[in-house]
């Protein structure tokens, strides 16, 4: 049974007209998590030189990043919704699909030069990880690749991502959002 299948839609949520991609389904199941983690493990093992970090965005992301930065031997940094991080931090605010929201990391989470992969579950408008990008540019930082187990290509985000000439991959899709 491949990941697509593992994944639950909830119509309407959290608002009409989005058809929500739930990863839980998907990561509750160990045959499913093991799945993904080996998918990405098995995508970024031979070019673990090419980048420094795991940067994982809240929450979702967090589950995959730790996981894949431990497969990968890599140290893991987490992009925190606002007022989550307790250190010397910057933010972003970014649009998502149904309003606006803020993200912050820690001003120590990556040094000038330093490429993060950075991983979430789902790619929609691509806001949220245009949003991870700006803040770990802005600490000199750069992006090796963004990785997600979802994409939604009809909604937009992989095509604004690619014309800000970030590379992206997704292990599985959705037509239609």
């Amino acid at each position: 049974m491949p990941i697509k299948s593992r994944i639950r839609t909830i119509p309407d949520y959290p608002k009409k007209g989005i058809m929500f991609r739930d990863i839980t389904t998907l990561i509750k199941d160990a045959v499913g998590f093991r799945l993904v983690i080996d998918g990405l493990t098995q995508r970024y093992t031979v070019r673990t030189n090419e980048f420094d970090l795991v940067v994982g965005i809240e929450s979702r992301g967090f589950i995959l990043g730790g996981a894949l930065a431990y497969t990968l031997g890599k140290g893991f940094v987490p992009i925190r919704k606002k007022g989550k991080l307790p250190g010397e931090k910057i933010s972003e605010e970014y649009q998502l699909e149904y309003g606006t929201d803020s993200m912050e990391i820690h001003k120590d989470a990556l040094a000038t030069g330093q490429k993060a992969l950075l991983i979430d579950d789902l790619l929609a408008t691509g806001g949220t990880a245009l949003a991870a990008a700006s803040l770990i540019e802005k600490l000199g930082g750069s992006v090796f690749e963004m990785a997600f187990i979802v994409n939604l290509p009809d909604v937009g985000g992989e095509k604004r991502l690619k014309e800000k000439k970030y590379s992206v991959f997704a292990l599985t899709g959705f037509e239609g959002g």
